[in-house]
């Protein structure tokens, strides 16, 4: 405030508005950046990969349970499984995982983030982490510097009249009760935001993800180490937070085939009971096709009450022949 830029230093206010503006140019960078989507696989990948899934498991019969779809992988002499992902049709890269809220497959899944509204992956979990950091740190400079006004103003005129030095009631509010408010609020701020912010930073010294640190993949049962650690923190923190990005593998311009989406208009219209003759199908076998169908609808059936009068006939008289009849046998 003005009051601690002229008694101590300008370079307060100036600095937490810098702290402010970089918490929000990180918090914009992570919601709006790609956090490493997988591509789903096109239908001819998806057909070519169940062709091999059929090819290693073999027939299963019928009644008995799939063996689950995993394929091994080696890193650094540890084992690790890749997972089918039923979805996207693909095998997940290691780390990878699919969040339910975004329906998409992300490269080094950290967690879903409702804050920023984005998954935080593998393209944007430093922009995360600098957030989250920045963010502290902006709450503990103005949890700081709103105790150190009040202690200033304390020492000249005392608390209490700190605090009574002006009418607490709107819109003449004293600056004081609202500096108070404002170390509540921090104070209480301060536990959820610094603790997550501690908690990231010992998963970056780790090289591991809260996906991983929930599942407990690498402090289970099993005790297997983290094929992807260092060893090192200095090594993990500028693998994690300094690493090169790899590029986006989104068509952002793409477009939507006309095709896909006429086809399944298509089926819609026709429902689940009916069938399309195939193009491999002759001229004979279509009509005999049609044929069968027109049968299976019953014809509507006249009773003798339902015929006009001068077609209506006693139960003993014979009926007549038609004239279309006469002029055929004529």
């Amino acid at each position: 405030c003005r009051y601690l830029a002229v008694q101590l230093s300008p370079a307060i206010p100036v600095f937490a508005a810098v702290l402010f503006l970089f918490a929000m140019a990180t918090l914009l960078r992570t919601s709006f950046s790609d956090p490493g989507v997988i591509p789903r696989a096109l239908p001819d990948e998806a057909a070519f990969i169940e062709m091999e899934i059929e090819a290693t498991n073999g027939t299963v019969p019928q009644g008995q349970r799939p063996p689950p779809r995993i394929k091994n992988f080696q890193i650094n002499n540890q084992i690790v499984k890749l997972k089918y992902c039923y979805t996207c049709k693909i095998f997940r890269p290691p780390r990878a995982s699919h969040c339910s809220i975004c329906d998409n497959c992300v490269e080094r899944f950290d967690h879903h983030c409702p804050w920023v509204g984005n998954c935080v992956g593998k393209r944007n979990y430093r922009y995360f982490y600098l957030f989250i950091l920045s963010l502290s740190l902006l709450t503990i400079y103005i949890f700081t510097f709103n105790i150190v006004y009040v202690a200033l103003k304390s020492l000249k005129i005392g608390f209490l009249n700190t605090l009574k030095e002006t009418p607490g009631t709107y819109p003449s509010t004293s600056l004081t009760v609202l500096t108070v408010l404002e170390v509540l609020i921090c104070f209480f701020t301060l536990w959820s935001v610094v603790g997550l912010t501690g908690f990231h930073t010992f998963l970056v010294a780790l090289n591991q993800t809260t996906n991983e640190d929930i599942k407990g993949s690498w402090t289970g049962k099993n005790r297997v180490q983290n094929p992807y650690s260092h060893g090192n923190i200095v090594k993990n923190c500028c693998e994690v937070l300094c690493g090169p990005l790899p590029p986006s593998v989104l068509d952002r311009r793409g477009i939507l085939q006309q095709e896909d989406s006429a086809a399944q208009e298509g089926s819609c219209l026709r429902g689940p009971g009916t069938q399309e003759p195939s193009a491999t199908q002759g001229p004979g076998q279509a009509q005999e096709a049609h044929s069968v169908l027109s049968l299976q609808v019953p014809a509507p059936t006249v009773s003798d009450t339902e015929m006009p009068e001068e077609k209506q006939r006693t139960p003993g008289e014979l009926p007549l022949p038609s004239l279309d009849a006469g002029r055929a046998e004529h």
